[in-house]
């Protein structure tokens, strides 16, 4: 019974932390040096700038982000590739449109970059 109420448990622990994504909206950026967050340091290219409603007065800089394209926000048909990114916030996009501005790089992992913006879910790593 025990063996049952764990597994139980785990079941619903996972269906949670899926349940909790947040949906978005996402483009892409190009130039990464200087960021907000950590000024000259490059942080690689799997990242991102927080959009107004993320920033917090900089309390999401170094949190990590695994994004989801879920479908167009324009003209360009099925722009999303199936697959996630995972991304570190680095930087602030004041009035951007979108609540994460990704990389090009990291962008393109998820939908086509020809698409520009995209319908999103996002979930905050602990």
């Amino acid at each position: 019974m025990e063996k049952n109420a764990l597994i139980f448990v785990g079941i619903v622990a996972c269906l949670a932390s899926v349940a909790s994504a947040t949906s978005g909206i996402a483009t892409f950026y190009t130039n990464y040096v200087p960021s907000a967050c950590f000024g000259s340091t490059p942080q690689g290219n799997m990242i991102a700038a927080a959009g107004d409603s993320l920033w917090n007065n900089g309390a999401v800089c170094g949190k990590t982000f695994t994004v989801t394209c879920t479908g167009p926000r324009n003209a360009v048909p099925h722009p999303c590739t199936g697959k996630s990114v995972t991304v570190k916030i680095v930087d602030h996009c004041p009035g951007c449109p979108s609540t994460i501005d990704l990389s090009r790089e990291a962008f393109a992992i998820i939908a086509d970059p020809v698409a520009g913006i995209i319908n999103i879910d996002y979930t905050q790593y602990a």
